[in-house]
Order: C-alpha cells, then sequence, then structure tokens
C-alpha cells in the first residue's frame, strides 16, 4: 500500500477497523482498494482495541476526527453505550459495525444486515417457511436472526451454541424484540444434532470456527449432516471456501461464502462514509484473488 501512502495529506480522509486483534481482517484491503477503484482520497486503517481500552479509544476518534470505522470481534455489542445514536436496525440487534464521526458525534449502524440479506435474496422463495439452524449467538448471529425475521417469512429458526444457555437468552431476546416465537435452542453436540441439521433448509454458521489458521476447525465434521436441496451459509472468508461449506458441498448442498457478505457490508459502510457506491464486482475479484493465489 505504499503507493497509498504518496497521496497522504492534510484533506486525506481517515476511516478504519477496531477490534482485537484485528491483524486477521481483510477490512483495510477491501476498502483501499474500493477507494482507489473510486478515485477518493481516503484511507482505511486497523486500530488495535482491547475491550477495556473501548472507551478511551471512541474519545481518540471523534477528537482525532476520524471519519468514520467499522467495528469487530469482540466489540459489536459492547461499543453501544459510547454512542449518541444508532440505526433501527442496530438497536433491535444489539450489536453495531459501522460507525460514523460527524463533528464530534458518533452514530452506529449494523451493515452486517445488508451483508445477509443479499447473501441470501436468490433463496428468497425457498426460504418461505422453511426451517433455519442458526450457529453461534455473537454479534453476527444477531444481524442473521434480525435479517431472518425482517426480510424472509422463515418459519421456525434453531439456535445452537456451545453454551446453551447463551441460546436460550438470545431467543429469549428476540422473542420479545421482534414478535417471532418460532425458535428452539441446543447445545453445539454435533452427533445429536443431526436431525436438526437434516431438516433445516438452511444452515448459517455465525462463529469464527473454521477461520484461518484454524482451517481444520468445523461445527460439525458429520457428512450425514447435510444434503441435497440445503443451503448452508458460512459468514467466515478466510478461507472463501471453510471446512464446513466443502463438507456441505460434497453432500451436494448449495453453499454460500462469507465473502459475498463480506463485500456486501463492506459497500453498505462505504456508502454511509462516503455518499457513493462501492463497484462491488472489482472488490469482490481482487479480495478472491488475493485468497485464493
Amino acid at each position: 500500500m505504499i503507493h497509498r501512502q504518496n497521496k497522504f495529506n492534510h484533506n486525506t480522509k481517515i476511516v478504519g477497523v477496531i477490534g482485537h486483534p484485528i491483524k486477521h481482517s481483510l477490512s483495510p484491503l477491501m476498502h483501499n482498494i474500493a477507494f482507489d477503484i473510486a478515485g477518493l482520497n481516503y484511507i482505511y486503517l486497523p486500530f488495535d482495541v482491547p475491550a477495556n481500552y473501548l472507551k478511551d479509544a471512541m474519545k481518540g476518534m471523534a477528537a482525532l476526527g476520524i471519519k468514520g470505522f467499522n467495528v469487530t470481534i469482540p466489540l459489536k455489542e459492547k461499543i453501544l453505550p459510547f454512542l449518541k445514536d444508532v440505526s433501527e436496525e442496530a438497536g433491535i440487534i444489539g450489536a453495531v459495525n459501522t460507525v460514523v464521526n460527524e463533528e464530534g458525534i458518533l452514530r452506529g449502524y449494523n451493515t452486517d444486515v445488508q451483508g445477509v440479506v443479499e447473501s441470501l435474496n436468490p433463496f428468497k422463495e425457498e426460504l418461505s417457511g422453511a426451517v433455519v439452524t442458526v450457529i453461534g449467538t455473537g454479534g453476527a448471529a444477531r444481524s442473521v436472526i434480525y435479517s431472518l425475521i425482517r426480510s424472509f417469512k422463515i418459519g421456525q429458526i434453531n439456535i445452537v451454541n456451545r453454551t446453551e444457555q447463551k441460546a436460550e437468552s438470545l431467543k429469549e431476546y428476540f422473542s420479545s424484540k421482534m414478535i417471532f416465537n418460532d425458535f428452539k435452542a441446543y447445545p453445539l453436540v454435533p452427533p445429536d444434532l443431526l436431525d436438526v441439521f437434516r431438516n433445516s433448509k438452511l444452515i448459517i454458521n455465525t462463529t469464527p470456527m473454521g477461520m484461518f489458521p484454524e482451517i481444520d476447525d468445523s461445527a460439525t465434521t458429520i457428512k450425514e449432516s447435510f444434503m441435497k436441496g440445503q443451503i448452508v451459509f458460512d459468514v467466515v472468508y478466510n478461507p472463501v471456501k471453510t471446512k464446513l461449506l466443502k463438507l456441505a458441498e460434497s453432500q451436494g448442498a448449495t453453499v454460500v461464502t462469507g465473502l459475498k457478505m463480506f463485500v456486501e457490508q463492506g459497500a453498505k459502510s462505504f456508502e454511509i462514509w462516503t455518499g457513493q457506491e462501492m463497484d462491488k464486482a472489482k472488490v469482490y475479484r481482487a479480495i478472491e484473488s488475493y485468497l485464493t493465489t
């Protein structure tokens, strides 16, 4: 990115991403490519912010005039108390992944919703009345559940998590927030979940399981969990095809990669900060090429 440094001047707008750890994030790559394509004088930087420094980091972002930033693990839920206001979807979800700094006033949004909806829109008819299984209970799971209820006429949502109590809590949270009661909660014990997975039209992994470098990790390694006619979606984007997706594909399931969601949510953040549309096709190809070479 040295060529970007040469263009860096007092008019350059700074945006970035906060989280801990942060070195795995490809958001700087994606947005700096997008800024180059659009000819915008912006630079996107990673900021490693442990949770106990979040309050100070927010003051720093506002004071330094950082134009905006993305929020990743483990800060998506923790950041809410430090924001002036949040968008409707971020408020219901209880997690923020995009912040805009308007002259020292920090406003939060959740563009993961855009990523989920755009990734699943091709299957909208198939998902009407369907049973869906969501693995995980973090910020990404919240965005997925919100999107499924708000944009798709889902029949039932199974929430699967290592800690069953967290799955129960999330079920109760969305039952009250979105008046949707067709939930079931299960502990993540793959042999016991065989029927749950097989009876699901759509399975979504929202956990970091299988993310580089832990590429041999997977929510299940039981190939009978999957079959033809199913849709399996993994929000992990590095590697492009996780162990879970490869296993599902080998059984004839249709797979949806996290890279689509990653670029779609990034495009929405890009638009919020710049007022312009990201060239999603070019950016997608650039990141796909980076991840597969």
